[in-house]
């Protein structure tokens, strides 16, 4: 059963973990001219968008839906918020990778290549969509029905079993 105060502080580390991404990706591209800060400001970003993930999935093996063995239940419940963070991730990861190589030796030259702006674009409107539904998939794993056993759980389970 997730307590009250744990679920506080790991929704607010999550919260955080989001806003770090928004600022990130809001201001990154003030700090063109200083190339070193911009790759640290990525990794992490990274990370915090991996340690999301990971938070997810520590907080889907906390329910009781998943201890019943009710796994593809839960899967199925969140499988948008499950893409949409492992699609966000790699095109985070691709947008860095590829502005890192262009803006690394020329940083005082404003570099922008028509496939990188196709890819920033792609990555801000995923991003739209990965703090939508990460948000509300942190939230709905609040609802006190996945961590107990309760008539929706066993209507659930009767339709899997038969």
């Amino acid at each position: 059963m997730l307590q009250t105060n744990s679920y506080s502080l790991v929704l607010t580390l999550q919260f955080l973990l989001l806003f770090y991404d928004l600022f990130v990706n809001s201001f990154s591209e003030l700090l063109r001219m200083a190339p070193v800060i911009q790759l640290v400001l990525f990794i992490i970003q990274d990370i915090a968008i991996l340690f999301n993930v990971i938070i997810i999935f520590l907080m889907f093996f906390n329910t009781f839906v998943f201890q019943a063995g009710l796994v593809n239940l839960l899967f199925h419940k969140f499988k948008g918020t499950i893409v949409l963070s492992a699609v966000y991730l790699a095109l985070s990861i691709f947008f860095h990778i590829w502005v890192m190589n262009l803006r690394w030796r020329n940083s005082s030259y404003f570099v922008w290549t028509d496939g990188l702006q196709a890819l920033f674009v792609f990555q801000r409107l995923v991003a739209v969509l990965y703090y939508y539904f990460y948000k509300r998939t942190a939230v709905h794993l609040g609802d006190p029905r996945f961590y107990q056993d309760s008539l929706w759980l066993r209507k659930e389970f009767a339709q899997v079993h038969s």
